[in-house]
Order: C-alpha cells, then sequence, then structure tokens
C-alpha cells in the first residue's frame, strides 16, 4: 500500500499562502536548507499530488532554465517525478509526467493508495490538502514553520469541518529560522 504525504510550509501566524495567494516568502536559502530540500526531491521517489494552482506555479518554474541554474538537483527530481493535477477547469496537463484528473479526488487517492507503488507527495495545493485529510486519508505532515508573521492569507486546512488530531512524530530545527514539524495521525483527546 502506498503513503499518501503532505510537505508545505506555514508562517508562524498559520498562513500557506499570503494575502495576495502567493508563497515566495517560503523560500528562506542557506545551505543547510538547500541540502534538506534537495535530499528530499532526490530521495522522494513519489508521485507528486497538486491542485491547479500550484501546478501552474511549479510547472512554469521547475521546467525552466533559471530552475535548472539556481537548483539543478531539485529541478531533474520535480522534473523526472510522476504528477497527478486534479483540476476541473484545465483541458490539458502539458509538463512532462502529468496525468490531469478532471474529478472523483477522494476516490482516485482511496484507489491509488490501494495500489502498490511508490508514495504520494501533495506540495502546496491547500484545497486537495483540506479535503484529504478531512476524508482522512494523509498518512503523514511535514510541515514548514517559517519565521515570519503574514497578518492574512489563506489556512493549510481551510474548510475543515472536524477537529483532526495529529501526533508529533518528528522536528527539525534549521539555521534559517524554519523548523520542520513532523506529524501522523492520532487519536483525539
Amino acid at each position: 500500500m502506498r503513503k499518501l504525504s503532505v510537505f508545505n510550509h506555514v508562517s508562524l501566524d498559520g498562513y500557506f499562502v499570503d494575502g495576495k495567494g502567493a508563497m515566495d516568502w517560503a523560500h528562506k536559502s542557506d545551505p543547510e536548507w538547500n541540502a534538506f530540500v534537495a535530499g528530499n526531491a532526490r530521495d522522494a521517489g513519489g508521485v507528486l499530488v497538486f491542485g491547479r494552482v500550484t501546478y501552474e506555479l511549479m510547472a512554469s518554474f521547475w521546467p525552466s532554465p533559471l530552475a535548472q541554474q539556481l537548483d539543478p538537483v531539485v529541478a531533474a527530481g520535480m522534473n523526472a517525478a510522476e504528477k497527478l493535477v486534479f483540476s476541473r477547469s484545465m483541458k490539458k496537463a502539458s509538463w512532462n509526467n502529468t496525468r490531469l484528473i478532471k474529478r472523483g479526488l477522494t476516490q482516485e487517492i482511496t484507489r491509488l493508495k490501494a495500489e502498490p507503488g511508490n508514495g504520494l507527495v501533495v506540495m502546496g495545493s491547500g484545497t486537495i490538502v483540506a479535503q484529504l485529510a478531512a476524508a482522512g486519508l494523509v498518512d503523514t505532515y511535514q510541515l514548514v514553520v517559517n519565521p515570519l508573521v503574514l497578518g492574512r492569507g489563506r489556512t493549510l486546512f481551510e474548510g475543515v469541518k472536524k477537529p483532526i488530531a495529529l501526533e508529533l512524530t518528528g522536528t527539525r530545527r534549521f539555521k534559517n529560522g524554519n523548523v520542520v514539524l513532523s506529524y501522523a495521525p492520532g487519536p483525539l483527546p
């Protein structure tokens, strides 16, 4: 069985995108952080899962010569990875190794999790994360807390109606101030 993981950045005040829907604030570079990100990209071997907005952002950057110049290891990993994009409005997905799925998010993820193969990783895609979390389909969360306050934006779990208990499984602090918190579903208190 495959596992479904979420990897996302959040601000200290709990937003995963700012008031304009941007995430450029989350890219705070330093050698230690860059090595962690490159290791994730190199070792992930998973299927990337996106909603339309995140997919379009990623597809506009990672195949570009600039991405390959700035971060060749991550660019190679992102471009080679199998990708799923869930969107009702997109007509086609042109980034290599991408399959467009028009409907049935929770049904398709449930089906994919039951199959053998590489794990599934959601990056960005807050609407997707909220739906999958509410359906109890997420096996692990890796949340990068960035040391800044945005003041407004969208929360990662916007729209979730019932509490979701999580159990802390790991932490890692970086010199750039980022802290990675790893969680698995846990029992409600």
